[in-house]
Parts: C-alpha cells; sequence; structure tokens
C-alpha cells in the first residue's frame, strides 16, 4: 500500500457468491500514467476467492479484473437481487482540456457497473473504464471542442493526438450514472429489497463554491438505476449542510454507512466525529424505500433535505419539509459517541 496519495483498500465480501472478496485499488497521484499498464494493478477493482487458497494472492497478476481504469473507488457494494457489483469514482482534480481549466464543473464523478461475480455474462466486464485519459462529462458547455458530449460521455484530457482523443474515450466504459464534480463519493449501500442505494459525499476541496457535503440515494429496479445515464437528478439529496459555504471547516462530512437490524441506516461523518442515525418517523424502516409503495421514495421535489452544522459538540434542530416527506435532525453532545436521528415520514 505504498503511494502518496489513495492508499485505501475497500473490501467486500459477496453475499451471492460464497468465498469472494472484492478488492478495490485506486491511484498513486491524481493523474497516474501507471494505470496506463494493465499489469500494474493501479487504479483497479478484482475478486478473489476465499476458498481452499494456500498462499498470497498477487493483487496485480491474480484474481478476476472486474475493471480497470477506474481511479480511485473507494465506494463499492454489491446489488442484492441481482448481484451486480457497483462502485463509486472520485474522478480526476485540476482538470485542463485543450488549454483550458475545466475543473469547477467536470469531469463527473460516476456510479459504475462492473458486473457481477457468478459468472453472469457482462460484456465489458473487465474492461478499462477510462482513467488516466478519458473522463466522463457532466457540464458538457464548459469542455472546449465538445461537439457530440452529453452528461457521462467519455472525453479526452489534455490536447487530444492519435492515441488520445474522444473516439478513442468513446470506446472507454461509460459511468451508469454521473454526479457533480468533485462532491467525493466514499461509499454506497443498498437496501436488502434492491430498491435504493445510498451514497455519501464527502465534499470538494477544489472548487470555488464547496458542493458534496451530503448523503443522497439512487433509485433501483430490476438491479439498475431507474434513471438514465446521463440523469443529472438521479441523486436524490437525504440530508446536507445548512450552509455549505461553511465547508469543510465546520461541517459534517459523510463517510461510511451501515444497516442495523432494524432497517435503520448509520452514517459516520469524520470531520465532526458523529455518527447520523436515518429513521422513519411513521415506523418503516429506512431500508424500505421504494420497496413496496412509490410514496415511500423521496421524491426530487425532496432535494435539500435536513440540514445541521457538524460544527460543535451540541447543536439545535434543524427542520425542513417537502411534498412527500419531512425531516428533524436532532443532534446530543456526548463524551465518547455522538448520534443525530434523522426522522423521515
Amino acid at each position: 500500500m505504498s503511494g502518496s496519495d489513495h492508499v485505501t483498500r475497500t473490501l467486500l465480501l459477496s453475499r451471492k457468491v460464497n468465498g469472494t472478496l472484492v478488492v478495490t485499488r485506486g491511484s498513486t497521484s491524481n493523474l497516474d500514467l501507471e494505470a496506463q499498464d494493465i499489469s500494474t494493478g493501479h487504479s483497479q477493482v478484482k475478486a478473489f476467492s476465499l476458498l481452499n487458497q494456500t498462499g498470497p494472492y498477487d493483487f496485480n497478476a491474480d484474481g478476476l479484473l472486474l475493471g480497470w481504469g477506474l481511479r480511485n473507488n473507494v465506494g463499492v457494494d454489491e446489488e442484492p437481487i441481482s448481484g451486480g457489483i457497483y462502485t463509486v469514482e472520485n474522478s480526476v482534480d485540476q482538470m485542463v482540456r485543450a488549454g483550458q481549466d475545466v475543473h469547477q464543473n467536470n469531469p463527473a464523478e460516476e456510479l459504475n457497473f462492473l458486473g457481477y461475480l457468478n459468472g453472469t455474462r457482462y460484456a465489458e466486464q473487465g474492461m478499462n473504464y477510462g482513467y488516466p485519459e478519458c473522463f466522463a462529462a457532466w457540464n458538457v458547455s464548459a469542455v472546449p471542442n465538445n461537439v457530440g458530449l452529453q452528461v457521462g460521455s467519455q472525453f479526452a484530457i489534455g490536447d487530444q493526438n492519435s492515441t488520445v482523443n474522444d473516439t478513442v474515450c468513446a470506446q472507454r466504459v461509460a459511468p451508469r450514472l454521473s454526479f457533480q464534480a468533485h462532491m467525493a463519493p466514499l461509499d454506497i449501500l443498498f437496501n436488502r429489497e434492491g430498491t435504493a442505494a445510498w451514497v455519501t459525499f464527502h465534499g470538494s476541496w477544489d472548487r470555488t463554491d464547496p458542493v458534496g457535503y451530503k448523503l443522497s440515494v439512487v433509485e433501483f429496479a430490476n438491479g439498475s438505476p431507474t434513471q438514465q445515464s446521463n440523469s443529472t437528478t438521479a441523486a436524490i439529496d437525504i440530508l446536507t449542510n445548512q450552509d455549505n459555504s461553511r465547508c469543510p471547516q465546520n461541517c459534517f462530512r459523510p463517510v461510511g454507512l451501515a444497516w442495523d437490524g432494524q432497517g435503520r441506516l448509520f452514517m459516520s461523518s469524520d470531520a465532526s466525529g458523529e455518527i447520523y442515525a436515518i429513521v422513519r418517523a411513521d415506523g418503516n424502516a429506512t431500508s424500505g424505500a421504494g420497496s413496496s409503495n412509490p410514496s415511500t421514495f423521496p421524491s426530487q421535489s425532496a432535494s435539500g433535505g435536513a440540514s445541521g452544522t457538524g460544527s460543535s459538540p451540541s447543536h439545535t434542530t434543524f427542520a425542513s419539509a417537502a411534498s412527500t416527506m419531512s425531516w428533524m435532525a436532532t443532534l446530543n453532545g456526548l463524551c465518547l459517541a455522538l448520534v443525530s436521528f434523522v426522522y423521515l415520514v
């Protein structure tokens, strides 16, 4: 795990294929040129069998390659019905295209689909997802020479040439969904029914107007997001900071997600040292969003969610209302643990 950048390794033990471990590995720098070589193992996601293994694996050479050219897919989960592997990717910073700085709103953060662990055929499994030459567009109008591009289209970084250009990038695997640039998704977690994927956005550090710093949810059906790949509204905001202009110093910054036995969603915030519990005031489990009645899934009009400061050990209650859901976030300061319950009705 040597290197100065994305040295974390996310581990996922499959519930669908016994004894299979998924391991994600990021890049060693913002623009890691070694990731162009598949043999380096950089910016790749692989699966390994834990059954009947008598010695250590070599990550670079062994395992089932689910995808490469994946800059930093630190969040990974298994869709519970189909068994499909989905990751969320932190894309490149300080992007330049044709001599112009386009990093404020490009490239997009990504939701990637990497196929299955059970042998089900997926033609693009194990293929190149673009990095470090190709990236997904978010704000197409801000991309120079953007003919033919739409949200989620792969386009080339820097100056185009015979080997790095938009034609080559169009052959790379595009994300299943795209998110606003620099929101930094760090975790993805499906509910049991496979109707919702919850995503934490840690928040930007290199953008004039901070973005992210929130928990969002994406609706799924039949093993795939319900919205098209060029959608800009697939992620519905559930819990946000009250004022992003105070971020990152005085905000909560979502990181990890976990379910408990009652279907409550727990979310950590590393910057503020808090743990949030997302629960429904009507008594239904948060994990049931979208599973039995369309009204249990937040509508787009609910975007914005509840808000808190995350900047002190004890803060007041904030509330907001929407057409289908209302929210209340209450935080109580404790010496050893700080838990916020966010109620959904």
